[in-house]
Order: structure tokens, then sequence, then C-alpha cells
């Protein structure tokens, strides 16, 4: 195989910015060959707007089965993830997902145990771990020069959206249709990045309110307390209707602070151990000296097209993933703790009762309300 075709699921915001990207050959060795969506206007788009010999389809299983792919992209209502996912992986086909890996673990669970069986490419469209700046800190991490963690603070709240965003579709912003609102939409990169830098932690209690700030079933303002195993806190704040917003992470080690906020990646680093430092030092005010270094990275961010150009070339050469899509489950495992702990007002070990989660949502979908579908699509591109 010397080309990878490709199909999308779903050419809404997301599957179309895809198949324009692949279509203007930006995914060396990766062809558009078909398109699926169950809307009528977004298939008049794509026979407007593709190539003559991508075939188009209403039906994203007729379009796996069809022959026309080896590999799908899923950028569907989050729900259906893991059922396409599961269709492909099955019929033999390549998948990447759009994020999240679903709505709730116990079927996203599912879904990598049909891909553990698979000798298909399985991958996840975590393309926030194509920035420079994430992959250098988790590389320092990982080696260990930091020390300990001790803290985690983010606050990622550069998501504003309007009520026409959350009113341009039918499915979005409802527990039936959508599953969930930031936690579920623009978070997952966030989530994925916290466990892919600090691990997962062991419990959590959250505050996610609900309609606070636009006229919508889900949250659109929460603010996370997470424990890890190691004794290190964290907390974690997102909203959708700040504005201005803002993206900080701090990450505080035992030999120092890490800042990640504009782009640039700055450690305070001690003169030595803090916790060596606590227990020696004899005056009680004093604090150990601090040096400020400015951290270079590489300065690529190939975001989406990184991604599906790992994906294409493990399909090719065996070469590796940005993200499996196996790891989708942890920020999932995340979410769902959050929005358990709030729905229950209370803390939630991990691993999480999946089963509780599924019938507290359950009873948040047997209530949810259709909503019309104005059938806008707003254009994603620069949003990430």
């Amino acid at each position: 195989m010397e080309q990878v075709r490709i199909g999308i699921i779903g050419i809404g915001g997301m599957g179309s910015g895809h198949a324009m990207s692949i279509v203007q050959g930006k995914v060396p060795n990766l062809v558009l060959s078909a398109v699926a969506d169950v809307r009528q206007s977004r298939l008049d788009w794509a026979r407007e707007n593709l190539p003559p010999e991508v075939s188009i389809f209403s039906d994203g299983k007729e379009m796996i089965t069809s022959g026309t792919c080896d590999a799908v992209l899923i950028a569907t209502p989050h729900y259906l993830h893991p059922v396409f996912g599961i269709y492909a992986l099955e019929h033999g086909i390549h998948v990447i997902s759009e994020k999240p890996a679903g709505v709730y673990t116990k079927q996203v669970r599912e879904l990598n145990e049909v891909a553990a069986k698979s000798d298909k490419v399985f991958a996840i469209m975590f393309n926030q771990r194509t920035n420079c700046v994430y992959r250098k800190l988790h590389d320092m991490i990982e080696s260990g020069e930091f020390g300990q963690l001790k803290r985690v603070n983010w606050i990622i709240t550069d998501w504003y959206r309007t009520q026409s965003y959350y009113d341009a579709a039918d499915w979005k912003a409802t527990w039936d249709g959508e599953g969930g609102g930031v936690l579920l939409n623009q978070c997952p990169h966030q989530l994925d990045l916290l466990q892919w830098l600090c691990g997962l932690p062991v419990s959590v209690r959250a505050f996610c309110h609900e309609a606070k700030w636009h006229n919508i079933e889900v949250e659109d303002d929460v603010t996370a307390y997470m424990e890890f195993e190691n004794g290190a806190t964290g907390v974690f704040v997102t909203s959708t209707a700040d504005a201005p917003g803002t993206n900080r992470l701090e990450l505080t080690f035992e030999l120092g602070k890490v800042l990640c906020e504009h782009g640039k990646l700055t450690f305070y680093r001690l003169s030595e151990n803090e916790r060596t430092f606590c227990m020696t030092e004899k005056e009680g005010f004093k604090t150990p000296d601090v040096t400020v270094i400015d951290i270079e990275t590489d300065g690529q961010n190939e975001q989406h097209i990184g991604v599906l150009k790992a994906f294409t070339n493990r399909i090719l050469h065996g070469t590796p993933l940005v993200a499996s899509g196996e790891e989708g489950i942890r920020a999932l495992t995340l979410s769902n703790a959050m929005h358990l702990s709030s729905w229950l007002n209370r803390t939630i070990e991990l691993p999480l009762d999946e089963d509780l989660f599924l019938q507290e949502l359950n009873k948040r979908r047997a209530t949810s309300k259709k909503k019309a579908d104005t059938g806008i699509v707003f254009d994603t591109t620069g949003t990430y």
C-alpha cells in the first residue's frame, strides 16, 4: 500500500475541515475517498465542494462496508464515536476518532476491547499533544528533573461560546444528543494533557454548573479539586462564558514551578529540593533561591495535520501515533468522574463506578429536550 484511502463520517464543522485539509494535500499519502453524513445539507455541501471522485454516503456503516476506504475518521456527535469505531474495526478498517472517545467509559471500554483484538490501527485526535510546549513539558517530567509533583492548577476558560453556537445543531448541549457540555466538548484535550503529564488522580470532587451562563441543558462552568496517589493536589477550572478567557497551567514540583501560558514554558528552578530545604533550613521565613528559565522548544505545532500524518504513517510504515485510540478512555474517565461528583454532591474515587455513572447519565437523557436544528455549520479554523 502506497496511499491510505480515508472516509470521513460526519462532515460538520470538524469533519469538513479535515476533508478540505486532506483534499488540499496537507497530509502526504492520505487520500479522501468518501464522506458520509445523515444531513442532506451536508451531502449537498460535499457535492459542491469536494472532488467528484469522492464517494458520498448518507449512512456511515454503508460507507465502511462499501470498499471505498482503508480507514475512517469519525467526526459525528459523541455518542456515535464508539458505535462507528467498533463497526469499522470489526470490518477490517483502520480508525481515527475525533475527541472525546465517547460519552461514557463503559461504552469506550467495549471499543477498546474490540481494538485489542484487531490488527488495524486505532487512533484518537488529541491534536494538542503535537504542541511543542506540551511535548517539551512531557519529556521534562518523564526525565524526572523536576522531582515529585506537588500541585496542579489549570485555568482553561478561553472557550468563549455564544448562545448561537449552542443553538446551531439539535444535538449540541443536550444530555441525549451530546452527553455533556464544556467537559465533553471543549476540554477533552486539556483533560487528556492533564493525565498525560500528571497521571490520573485517585479522587475528584467537582462542581459542574449546568445552564449557568447559557440556555442549555449541560454544564458551562466547572471547578474541580483532585488528589493524586503521591499526595499531590490539583484544581481544574473551565467555562465557556469568560471573556476574555485564560489558559494558564501551573505545575509545582519539589524542584520548582513550571508555568505554561501564552505559548511559553517557564521554569522557576529552586536552588535545592523544597522538601529538603523545608526540613533543614533554620530560618522560619526564608525561601529557596529561584532561577527563572525560559525553556526552549522545537517550535513545531502541527495540530490536526500532525495527528493525521502520524496515523497515515502508522498504517503505511508502523511508526508511532500521536495518541493511540485506547488512551481516550483516560480523559473521559476524568470528565465522567467530574460529572458524577457534581450529580451526587460527593467525592468520587477512581476507578469510578461505570454502571452508576451510566445510570445517572440515563436519568438526564430521559428528560432531555429535543431542539430544532438550524443547519448552521461554523468554521472551526483557528478555534483550537
